[in-house]
């Protein structure tokens, strides 16, 4: 198969590329710096350096790999600014969906997150609705996230993976990022909130295991939603920083999200089916 993955030299893409490359499939990968092409080079893949808000020069990336599946995992985290992620939902996908379209694409796989839903008290299913009456920075997230889906829902066959929080290589969650550092100045508090956690690798997985999944919207976490007391302790010694302090209480959207569609529809399993051991892999 012929597949286009637009964000290719990011955290989830620099692990899914290798795994599609070893399963026989010619990938074209898109990247923002003449390094990244040169890494995908490497690979095996035909790496492009391109703007995704050039619809011009994406739109000629896609036709001339003449893809059969575009894979679109575009993010904007490096800076650490949501804002930034939020206008490439908007726009990115806005100009890749388009660019799919004028070359015939009809798959695509997307990346979306698991933490989009509205408020509740249990685990949110795929048929939650979304938390549209959010304002502040998290209506600029949940805005971002209906962009993405509502524009690749346009093309008839479709895939959206909402992730749980990545953590692992290339992620916020590893040692000596953004989460470490915060339990290391004690700018983290656990407290009653709840997370659904998904190792990156498992969502490469997912990525690949969805070119043959149907046409659907899929929680793609892990078994355990966890209240940050009873996560943060265990973050914090695989990766070597003090434990933070507690707290209590929650935002009500702060639920987590359930896998039971994925699990008993698709068969998916994730290889770190929880935290508690997951966490072990970040302390190299």
């Amino acid at each position: 198969m012929r597949i286009f993955v637009a964000g290719a030299t990011g955290a989830v893409g620099r692990l899914l590329v290798p795994r599609l490359l070893a399963d026989g499939h010619h990938v074209t990968g898109t990247t923002r710096s003449a390094a990244g092409v040169q890494a995908l080079t490497a690979q095996g893949a035909t790496g492009i350096q391109v703007d995704v808000y050039d619809p011009a020069a994406l739109t000629a990336a896609v036709r001339q790999a003449s893809p059969d599946t575009v894979i679109h995992q575009l993010t904007a985290l490096g800076d650490y600014n949501l804002a930034d992620n939020s206008r490439i939902r908007r726009e990115g996908t806005r100009h890749l969906v388009d660019a799919a379209r004028s070359a015939g694409v009809r798959r695509v796989i997307a990346q979306s997150i698991a933490w989009a839903y509205e408020p509740g008290d249990a685990p949110a299913v795929e048929k939650t609705s979304l938390d549209l009456e959010a304002t502040g920075p998290r209506g600029e997230t949940v805005s971002g996230v209906q962009a993405l889906e509502t524009q690749v829902a346009e093309l008839p066959d479709h895939v959206i993976l909402r992730y749980g929080l990545l953590y692992g290589p290339g992620t916020w969650y590893r040692r000596g990022d953004r989460i470490d550092e915060l339990f290391r100045t004690g700018g983290f508090t656990a407290t009653d909130a709840v997370t659904s956690f998904l190792h990156v690798t498992d969502a490469a997985r997912a990525a690949v295991a969805a070119l043959e999944w149907p046409v659907g919207v899929y929680n793609i976490v892990d078994d355990e939603p966890a209240a940050g007391r009873s996560w943060a302790p265990v973050f914090a010694r695989a990766v070597g920083a003090p434990a933070p302090p507690r707290g209590a209480g929650r935002a009500p959207w702060e639920r987590g999200a359930d896998n039971t569609l994925a699990r008993n529809e698709l068969n998916w399993k994730p290889e770190h089916p929880s935290w508690r051991t997951g966490f072990g892999t970040l302390a190299g």
